[in-house]
């Protein structure tokens, strides 16, 4: 590295932005062109199976792939591909020629993209970071607002557009997000940003340049690496099993729970909006103040009290007779306490994990992650058949507290703050290490 540069660091960002900003309003007028276009709600729940499950398949497959091509070139590449594919749903519906078959193979087609293209941008953040000598904790935090002003804005515009101009506006300004996302990977990000394994230096966090019988290695034998190099670290397979819990929980929360206490209490759909919209400028906040300090505080400490506030609170005080300003206020301090938690998480992952391994590793990672999502909204309807919403949301909640912070007294929690700032001995070929 010859000097220092913001512009890898700037392209990744804005690059992710506005592709995440563009998924974000597909979510919202795909699943309305398909309503209003079909009148079922069948067919709609289909298409959003179609997208979501070639999603999480491809990316936990595709992390050898990112790691041999690269992931600058994976990124721009699945940018235009899910360009292509929602601009064709457009089209075809324009001259009347779309029929409801080949709309499920081209939204099967956006999810596969979208999987490797998210996971590519994921992991040319360290060394993006690394160019611009900005600490990671700070590049993390920064892509951690980046990600929750697009979750915000995205939903917002796409309603927007679906209102005023129909469902095809938003899928064509998805499609434009898309287009322009690979267009700002391919010009402002240098070739050497991600491009291939191995490139890496051997700087503080990073990893070990990869060998050349790895660079050899096919497709599978990279896969057992990241298999096996998981396996052997305790601390990042506690990390995935508490974000995998966690992830069931808030999707059971998010699907079920909050829409049946909106119902339940009288309060409706506009205080669901109220308390996600305060919980999600609260979290845009929370990223911004982790983005600027977040790397000169323990991570431990403020993990475990980011987990302790942002979670349970949010079950328990639904499950109770509060006042709004009350419930407003907890959806508030639960988001900004959540901003924290994003930017330590991806500081870890990025230091221990070698350069050469980050894209196969993050993957299955990622995947494990995700599998508990799609089980919430099936497991909470569950419980509420059988017990009702007070007692599950109090369980949930006591659910969140113990996968979050009993499980914070295991030794391996101590390893977050061990390695940091300083750079991991290389491994062997294909090999752990412990935690």
């Amino acid at each position: 590295m010859t000097g220092r540069s913001l512009r890898p660091l700037g392209g990744v960002l804005a690059a992710m932005a506005v592709s995440l900003t563009g998924t974000r309003v597909s979510a919202i007028a795909l699943p309305w062109f398909v309503l209003v276009t079909t009148g079922s709600a069948v067919q709609t729940g289909l298409v959003a199976f179609c997208e979501m499950a070639p999603y999480v398949l491809v990316k936990a497959l595709s992390g050898p792939l990112v790691d041999r091509v690269g992931p600058r070139r994976i990124s721009w590449i699945t940018d235009v591909v899910s360009a292509a594919a929602t601009g064709a749903v457009v089209a075809l519906h324009g001259v009347d020629a779309l029929a409801f078959g080949p709309l499920l193979g081209m939204v099967a087609v956006i999810g596969a993209a979208r999987g490797p293209g998210d996971l590519a941008k994921e992991i040319m953040v360290p060394e993006a970071a690394e160019r611009g000598l900005v600490p990671l904790e700070r590049a993390t935090g920064l892509a951690g607002v980046t990600e929750r002003l697009a979750g915000t804005v995205g939903p917002a515009a796409g309603g927007a557009l679906v209102a005023l101009l129909g469902p095809l506006a938003g899928l064509g300004v998805s499609a434009a997000c898309f287009a322009l996302g690979s267009v700002i990977v391919a010009w402002a990000l240098p070739a050497g940003v991600g491009l291939s394994p191995g490139v890496g230096d051997q700087a503080p966090g990073v990893g070990h340049r990869a060998s050349a019988r790895e660079e050899r290695a096919g497709y599978w034998r990279r896969f057992a690496q990241g298999c096996r190099f998981l396996r052997g670290e305790r601390l990042l397979l506690a990390l995935i099993v508490m974000i995998g819990v966690t992830n069931l929980l808030d999707a059971a929360f998010a699907s079920v729970l909050l829409p049946v206490w909106g119902r339940e209490s009288g309060h409706g759909p506009a205080m669901i909006g109220v308390n996600s919209g305060v919980m999600g400028l609260a979290a845009v906040g929370g990223s911004l103040v982790a983005a600027a300090v977040a790397h000169r505080m323990r991570r431990r400490v403020v993990f475990f009290v980011a987990f302790l506030i942002a979670g349970a609170p949010r079950f328990l005080i639904l499950a109770v007779d509060a006042p709004v300003w009350a419930m407003v206020a907890v959806f508030a301090v639960s988001g900004f306490s959540g901003g924290f938690l994003n930017p330590i998480l991806a500081a870890v992952w990025y230091e221990r994990v070698p350069r050469h391994l980050l894209g196969r590793v993050s993957a299955l990672g990622d995947s494990v992650g995700y599998m508990g999502i799609p089980l919430g909204g099936l497991v909470a309807g569950a419980a509420l058949a059988w017990a009702g919403l007070a007692p599950v949301l109090v369980a949930c909640g006591a659910a969140y507290f113990l996968a979050t912070n009993v499980t914070a007294l295991r030794p391996e929690w101590r390893e977050m703050d061990r390695l940091r700032g300083r750079g991991r001995p290389a491994v062997p070929d294909g090999a752990g290490t412990a935690g």
